[in-house]
């Protein structure tokens, strides 16, 4: 069975940081793409970050560029989203979720439960 399992949400002011973990089990892990999407209450699911397969190529949706960063270790089936200068519109559930082609929030194959991230002004 393919698991993905969120961690590190939590409540934090805005300008402070916090890094989320994504732990995959049951999939050989570094044959897929990461990605870190996001959904706010009344709002749709959007895709934040994304990591290739073999940890070098990345991108980022225009909100978070250069406030989060994504990383893998392939070798601990882990991905990281790290995320500073968090600002209030930063609210929602954060989902990981893996692919073999690419991060997309309507086809990927596997999903994570998701960590919830708040914001205070």
């Amino acid at each position: 069975e393919v698991q993905l399992v969120e961690s590190g949400g939590g409540l934090v002011q805005a300008g402070g940081s916090l890094r989320l973990s994504c732990v995959a089990s049951g999939l050989t892990f570094d044959d897929y793409v990461i990605g870190w999407f996001r959904q706010a209450p009344g709002k749709e699911r959007e895709g934040v970050a994304c990591i290739s397969s073999n940890e070098i190529s990345t991108r980022y949706a225009d909100a978070v560029k250069g406030r989060f960063t994504i990383s893998r270790d392939n070798a601990k089936n882990t991905v990281w989203l790290q995320m500073n200068s968090l600002k209030p519109a930063d609210t929602a559930v954060y989902y990981c979720a893996a692919d073999l082609v690419d991060c997309d929030v309507r086809a990927s194959e596997y999903w994570g439960r998701g960590t919830q991230v708040t914001v205070s002004s």
